[in-house]
């Protein structure tokens, strides 16, 4: 059976699996194709840490890290009310398509409950249909303010190094 739980940063166990499963997503052509970062996994639990509004869930298949959520918590001006936006979502690929990514929606769902957000939010690639799937299952749609000017876009530019 698998459960979820809100991940302790400060636990080792919870540290590595954390790590463990990001650097599983980042391989996946879903999450890039490339491994974390030496620096990134040597930096990326203490970094969490120093960040308040960080809410990470785990799921466990009894003592293996199947899943995780890594959430953060933020403002919609025009609710003014706080938001969770949900920024990596996965499940390891031995665990697909038995509900656990459902179970990571719930669970982070109740914390942005449990925090009176007005709304979570997520990116999904397009190409990435299995999971577009389970969000719309869950609730999830495009995002407009007015239907005539279509669906919010999503850009980056990225700075540095």
């Amino acid at each position: 059976m698998t459960t979820t739980v809100l991940a302790d940063l400060s636990a080792p166990d919870h540290a590595q699996a954390i790590i463990r499963l990001l650097n599983d997503y980042a391989q996946d052509p879903m999450g890039g194709g490339a491994a974390l970062s030496v620096f990134t996994q040597a930096n990326l639990i203490a970094e969490l840490q120093k960040r308040p509004g960080v809410y990470v869930v785990l799921a466990w298949d009894a003592d293996q890290p199947v899943g995780l959520a890594v959430c953060f918590e933020g403002f919609s001006t025009f609710a003014c009310k706080p938001l969770l936006n949900i920024h990596d979502l996965m499940v390891a690929a031995p665990y697909r398509g038995r509900g656990i990514a459902k179970q990571l929606l719930a669970h982070a769902e109740n914390i942005a409950l449990s925090l009176g957000c007005c709304k979570l939010t997520l990116e999904v690639l397009a190409g990435n249909t299995p999971a577009q799937a389970a969000y719309r299952w869950f609730g999830f749609a495009g995002y407009e303010l007015n239907p005539a000017m279509g669906q919010a876009l999503f850009y980056e530019k990225k700075l540095g190094g």
